[in-house]
């Protein structure tokens, strides 16, 4: 399959054209409004200081339908006992600080470029992304972002300095997007991690369906917000 390059104007392939390993195409620019039409149609941009604009659309994709998730007994001593506490979009910029620290195996640097940064910045102003924090004795320890829209979650990235801290987040994260109606959280694409959560693959056709039926063209309809 041909990489598509992009142009000024907003429009994307469909995400079925995309390689066998996800690329889908390659430039154009990270306004809001563009971040907005990939997301809805089930692409992200992902790609390393120094390239042009990847952007994805894997197949199959990793995902978590909320009524899957798989809480441990372990983990769920964890959250009783280990004197954490989460809160939600109380400090974006921090906790995409601490995403794009950090250090991942086979990976030079980091995917969040100042560019993206600034554009998901503004995302999270607008009210399209949103930032899970997870405290400990008063201190950040752990945490993640994404995007929400409609009723589906896009899951970007996450972080931890405590043993478990992220996953707290994404577990308290999840029961909160249930009690919401989401159908679905993104994780793009497969981890071990998060499959012990009951993350599981789907077809790249199902995923893009999904997003057609619960995405639509309104801004998010329920607060994240404590």
């Amino acid at each position: 399959m041909p990489v598509f390059e992009l142009s000024k104007e907003i429009i994307f392939p469909p995400s079925n054209l995309a390689r066998e390993d996800g690329l889908l195409a390659i430039g154009g620019d990270l306004t809001t409004d563009r971040l907005h039409h990939a997301y809805k149609q089930g692409i992200f941009p992902w790609y390393n200081l120094g390239q042009p604009v990847l952007w994805w659309s894997p197949n199959p994709r990793f995902v978590l339908f909320p009524e899957s998730l798989k809480v441990s007994k372990s983990m769920k001593s964890v959250i009783r006992n280990k004197g954490f506490e989460v809160t939600f979009n109380k400090n974006f910029e921090q906790v995409l600080n601490n995403c794009q620290k950090l250090q991942r195996k086979g990976q030079e640097g980091t995917w969040i470029t100042p560019e993206l940064k600034s554009a998901l910045i503004e995302f999270n102003f607008e009210g399209w992304a949103h930032s899970v924090e997870v405290w400990q004795n008063n201190e950040l320890v752990g945490g993640l972002y994404g995007i929400a829209m409609g009723n589906c979650f896009f899951g970007e990235s996450m972080f931890t300095k405590v043993s478990n801290a992220s996953k707290v987040g994404f577990i308290t994260l999840i029961k909160k997007l249930k009690i919401l109606k989401f159908k679905l959280i993104d994780c793009q694409v497969y981890t071990q991690h998060l499959e012990s959560l009951g993350a599981a693959n789907i077809p790249r056709k199902e995923f893009i369906q999904i997003l057609k039926n619960e995405v639509g063209e309104t801004p998010f309809k329920s607060q994240l917000n404590d």
